[in-house]
């Protein structure tokens, strides 16, 4: 995969991008990084890229013609057309599906915006997605960017040294990810479940599910509406219900 990031601040992924999963992935060849600062495209003559908005108001606006020619050059570089991806509060939610669905590219561009916003002809005329991660505001769409690139990369073939566990991720199966635990088996009396130390697969695998269906239910109960129970789980639901 290659993924493109245009931002006005490039140093800010240098960090993220060389180190740990996304390092990695970037060292066997799974996926390749280019940065682009897009105030290399203004065409005026104090590279500006942004100016007031048209009616008044607060804030700067992102002007168009900065954005447009960059992504122009990155298309006309790879011979592609890319999905490109807007960061911003106004997208939908990035949710679990969005990143399976992205993994699935071979090139994906990431426009991070400042100030006040973009000009409107960039997510209409310009963006094929536009992503939110959370209900807050940011400086910038960076560490967005970051956490969405993040979310992809490690789905590829390859990253994560156990396939299976992007699998089993919390969202991926629709539950939130159950309880783990490691050595020691009792850490200042503090003990781990029985049947995790049992052998017995099969309750292992039964617990599992239903400490991941108990955690969805006590910490994210909004799941469990898209979420199809057995009827095993809806009996454990009852039994929540009555603990709780």
């Amino acid at each position: 995969m290659k993924i493109n990031i245009l931002s006005l601040f490039p140093e800010m992924f240098d960090g993220v991008l060389n180190s740990s999963i996304l390092g990695k992935a970037a060292e066997k060849d799974v996926v390749s990084f280019k940065i682009t600062n897009f105030r290399d495209f203004t065409t005026n003559k104090h590279n500006k890229v942004d100016d007031y908005p048209f009616g008044g108001g607060a804030g700067m606006v992102l002007m168009p013609q900065p954005l447009f020619d960059a992504v122009d050059a990155v298309r006309h570089e790879e011979h592609t057309k890319p999905r490109v991806i807007l960061t911003s509060p106004q997208g939908k939610p990035f949710k679990q599906h969005d990143a399976e669905m992205l993994s699935k590219e071979k090139e994906l561009i990431f426009i991070c915006g400042h100030y006040e916003g973009f000009d409107e002809r960039v997510p209409e005329f310009l963006v094929t997605d536009e992503y939110s991660i959370g209900d807050f505001v940011m400086t910038g769409g960076e560490l967005a960017a970051m956490a969405m690139i993040d979310s992809i990369v490690r789905l590829l073939p390859g990253v994560l040294g156990n396939d299976t566990s992007a699998v089993t991720d919390s969202f991926s199966t629709g539950l939130l990810e159950h309880p783990h635990y490691t050595r020691p088996a009792d850490f200042r009396g503090m003990k781990v479940p029985e049947v995790l130390l049992s052998g017995n697969h099969e309750k292992i695998a039964e617990w599992r599910l239903k400490e991941s269906l108990r955690r969805t239910y006590e910490r994210r109960p909004d799941l469990l509406n898209g979420y199809k129970l057995t009827e095993q789980e809806k009996r454990w639901i009852k039994q929540f219900e009555q603990e709780s």
